[in-house]
């Protein structure tokens, strides 16, 4: 597969690693992005690992609570510019009602739910897409997730970009800092154990190929390869540590006096217990369409020619 030029520089803006790597990994993965981001994790360490906090998409994250029923949910469009326009702020923060009052199913039982705005209606999903006509750009709905279970909730949202939601038992000012901690710190689950499998093995993948990389390093330098129990911890270490920094019960507690206190100890002090947690960031997993403008300015000029 041919590289091209938009393509390394999107990897760059993911990664921050220098453009010759960008290639050599692009080349290697024949022109997968995802594989060779996990090639330059292996080559580079943590400095390939950017594009978990550089989405693309934009769009707003909104959260509605009454009691102990709650809803966060994201909604995207096109351009930064829509996220600050009154009409689609009321749409989205309409829907994360929507959302906590009917317990729709899913996205499209959400569109059909009735609602009006703008001379729009009767239903949610006719007020979305008369806003597209009257904004000219499109918006969708992407996903929520909603609350009742009978516990506390709080909510916090940073800007427009990032909502958290959760659930707990015990002091609310604890919680709150817990939702801002969240925010910060992005955990992937309330504990190790609770931790995706599939995070985990990819983990271990990039552990495993870090330490092949070690050793023929070191063979190319003339010294002896390290033995397999001493790659088998290197590379169980390296899991590890990874469970504790993406695990909320584990993390440093980011208003720790002493930088060291964990959530955990944080919450037991509190007399607090997490039930858990939801955390949205505009655009996560969505790539969005890099332009490649000198190629489009040549196209319009051959067009202007042929015609």
């Amino acid at each position: 597969m041919a590289i091209t030029a938009s393509m390394v520089a999107e990897l760059r803006a993911k990664t921050d690693a220098p453009m010759m790597e960008c290639k050599k990994a692009l080349t290697e993965a024949d022109g997968d992005m995802a594989k060779a981001e996990e090639l330059l994790r292996v080559k580079l360490g943590t400095k390939a690992g950017k594009a978990a906090s550089r989405v693309t998409a934009e769009g707003v994250v909104t959260s509605f609570l009454n009691g102990n029923t709650g809803a966060v949910l994201e909604v995207n469009c096109e351009t930064d510019f829509v996220t600050k326009n009154d009409s689609f702020l009321a749409l989205a923060n309409a829907a994360a009602q929507l959302v906590a009052e009917h317990n729709p199913a899913d996205v499209t039982a959400l569109s059909a739910l009735p609602y009006s705005q703008d001379s729009f209606g009767p239903t949610l999903e006719d007020v979305r897409k008369g806003l597209i006509g009257k904004i000219g750009e499109n918006m969708s709905f992407r996903r929520f997730k909603r609350y009742s279970g009978g516990s506390a909730l709080v909510n916090y949202l940073h800007g427009t970009r990032i909502g958290v939601v959760v659930e707990y038992e015990g002091d609310a000012v604890a919680a709150k800092d817990v939702a801002m901690h969240v925010a910060a710190m992005k955990p992937v689950a309330l504990t190790s154990a609770d931790v995706p499998g599939e995070f985990i093995e990819r983990e271990r993948s990039v552990a495993t190929a870090k330490a092949e990389e070690a050793n023929k390093e070191l063979v190319a330098a003339g010294k002896p390869a390290q033995s397999a129990d001493i790659v088998a911890k290197r590379i169980d270490g390296a899991v590890q540590k990874y469970l504790k920094e993406v695990s909320l019960f584990d993390q440093i507690f980011v208003k720790a006096a002493d930088g060291k206190q964990t959530v955990a100890a944080m919450l037991k002090a509190a007399n607090t217990s997490i039930k858990g947690f939801t955390i949205y960031v505009v655009g996560e997993g969505i790539e969005k369409k890099v332009d490649d403008f000198a190629a489009e300015v040549a196209a319009q000029v051959a067009a202007a020619k042929g015609a």
